[in-house]
């Protein structure tokens, strides 16, 4: 079974310009649907809506600077975030700890209980599972010379 090619032409513009500001209206403009339908077929899907999508990409890609920035506030801005504020509260959405207590999961502080390390990996585990089923998801999509040929479009040399 093939993956709807709308999504699928979302995903992939959605993961080259994430650290670019991107809304509904700029996706209906775009991809010319209607904004309820991209937002319904996204969530059927997916699962996820757009924007919880697009959050938990950043975060996701966030977590790896941790390693070598301490700095919560340029991480957040180096990841398309507007504000330190919603960074955090977004992170803590996504990963089950703000990041402050996240720099002390990494360096395995005291100050972290393990009812938090458990939520943390639990959380962890459920990104890498997103990438995975978003990375097999777009396998999935219907090569473009059998569109072409379902849909009866001669190549044009």
């Amino acid at each position: 079974m093939y993956s709807n090619n709308l999504i699928c032409d979302i995903l992939e513009y959605i993961n080259k310009n994430i650290y670019k500001e991107i809304n509904i209206t700029l996706l209906s403009n775009l991809f010319y649907y209607d904004k309820t339908y991209i937002m319904k077929k996204f969530k059927k899907e997916i699962g996820l809506s757009i924007f919880d999508y697009i959050n938990r990409v950043k975060v996701f890609k966030s977590l790896s600077d941790y390693k070598y920035d301490n700095y919560v506030l340029s991480i957040a801005l180096d990841h398309g975030f507007n504000s330190i504020e919603y960074y955090s509260e977004t992170f803590k959405k996504v990963v089950g700890i703000n990041p402050k207590k996240y720099k002390y999961f990494l360096n395995r502080s005291k100050y972290i209980n393990d009812k938090e390390i458990d939520i943390v990996i639990k959380n962890l585990n459920d990104l890498v599972s997103l990438d995975t089923f978003i990375n097999r998801y777009l396998e999935r999509r219907k090569p473009k010379e059998k569109m072409v040929k379902v849909l009866g479009i001669k190549k044009i040399k």
